[in-house]
Order: structure tokens, then C-alpha cells, then sequence
């Protein structure tokens, strides 16, 4: 369990950003409030519930379990999202579930922030996965069948990039009202998933410093849980 770190400070990735460009067409966002935990309902949690059931059988690693240098954690929402509140608004997680499986273990949290129609209402989703037999690396930013496929954002498309000096490798997808970052390391995976809505008047957020808090809130969860 994550003992109250203080975290300071629809998705198809794999592909360099010009092979991943988003469809061109109107920049429309969502309208009406929204409960940040519904993105659970279908995405993250049966997901995961189900791929642990289907890793359990088929035991793609064999004898050599990947590296796993990271604790599994039963409440991501202990978490403290501040660089991401600090560029958006104070987020605080409201929907948390994990399991644990002889081949996968992983933990959900949603965030959110009351709705108020006179400005953008963010959400925000934290995944961590620990794969304890299967490489998850062939899976990794392989759209929605694969590791970027957990969250309520994943059937998306977008404009995919690497980020240098995060874990083994690590992949920001931007697109229209959202980002998110997805990082690998040994047989860990995460993913920060960041998006916002609101009226057409309303101006969009500083995206550069959403995505760059997002970066640094990713580095703090990473060594909060690191073994």
C-alpha cells in the first residue's frame, strides 16, 4: 500500500507522431458534468480484471519473470496528482480499485473536481500494472488490445511521441481535450491519463504545462513506489 506519498510538485501509441496523426475535423468538446469514476466502469478496471484471468493461462515469459523493481499499491488514490492540479485544477481521486493475480497485479484510480459550467472541469486516471510473468513489452503502446488500451480514452487516436529519461520507454499521446502518458519499465507499466471539458467559449488549457506536470507527477508516483 502507498503510505500517503506526496506526489510534488482513447489511445493509439506505439508509432512516431507523424504516423499517428489525429483525423482532421472540428475541435468539439464534451459538454455537461461528468463523475471522473464512471471512466472505470468500462475501461480500467474489467479490462485488467480480465487480461490478469487470460495472463493466468497462458504464461507467455515462462520461467523468467520480467524485472519488477516497483510495490504493488491497493490505493492510487493516496495519491497526490499536484503538478497536475497546479496547472489545471485541485484534483483529488475518487474512485479507487486494484487486484492481485499470480500473472498481474494492478491498481485504478480516478480523479476529479466539482463541475462548475463558467469554467473547464478536468479529469485525470492513474493505472500502475505489474506483470509478474507475462513480458508486457510486445504489448506496450499497441492501441487499445494492448497496455494502451485500459482507459476510457483508448479507442482515440492522436499525436504520439517519446519521452526521453522515463523509464525503459515512455509515450505522451496528445489529442483533442486530453493526454495521456504511458511509461514501461521492466515488468511495470503506467499510465497518467489527463482530460478536460467544457463550453466552446471557454479558452483551452496551457497544454505544454499540463503535459510537463504530468511528466513530473509521473516521476514522483514512479519513485514512491519504487522497492
Amino acid at each position: 500500500m502507498i503510505s500517503e506519498p506526496e506526489l510534488d510538485g482513447e489511445w493509439e501509441s506505439g508509432r512516431p507522431a507523424a504516423a499517428a496523426q489525429e483525423p482532421e475535423g472540428p475541435r468539439e468538446r464534451v459538454r455537461g458534468p461528468r463523475r471522473a469514476w464512471s471512466w472505470a466502469l468500462g475501461g480500467a478496471v474489467l479490462a485488467s480484471a480480465v487480461w490478469a484471468g487470460a495472463l493466468a493461462v497462458q504464461d507467455r515469459f515462462g520461467d523468467r519473470a520480467p524485472r519488477i523493481a516497483y510495490r504493488h499499491a491497493d490505493d492510487l488514490c493516496k495519491v497526490k496528482l499536484t503538478a497536475v492540479s497546479t496547472s489545471t485544477t485541485q484534483l483529488a481521486g475518487d474512485y479507487a480499485r486494484h487486484e492481485e493475480h499470480p500473472a498481474l497485479d494492478w491498481a485504478y484510480c480516478a480523479f476529479g473536481a466539482p463541475y462548475a459550467d463558467d469554467r473547464l472541469s478536468y479529469e485525470a486516471e492513474v493505472l500502475v500494472e505489474l506483470h509478474k510473468k507475462a513480458d508486457p513489452r510486445p504489448e506496450f503502446g499497441a492501441g487499445p488490445t494492448g497496455l494502451g488500451g485500459r482507459g476510457a480514452m483508448a479507442s482515440s487516436g492522436g499525436e504520439v511521441e517519446q519521452v526521453p529519461g522515463l523509464g525503459e520507454r515512455a509515450l505522451l499521446t496528445r489529442r483533442v481535450g486530453g493526454s495521456r502518458l504511458e511509461v514501461l519499465d521492466g515488468g511495470a507499466a503506467f499510465s497518467l491519463t489527463v482530460q478536460w471539458y467544457g463550453r466552446p467559449d471557454i479558452p483551452d488549457p496551457d497544454e505544454a504545462a499540463v503535459q510537463a506536470a504530468m511528466i513530473e507527477d509521473m516521476r514522483t508516483l514512479m519513485a514512491a513506489l519504487r522497492t
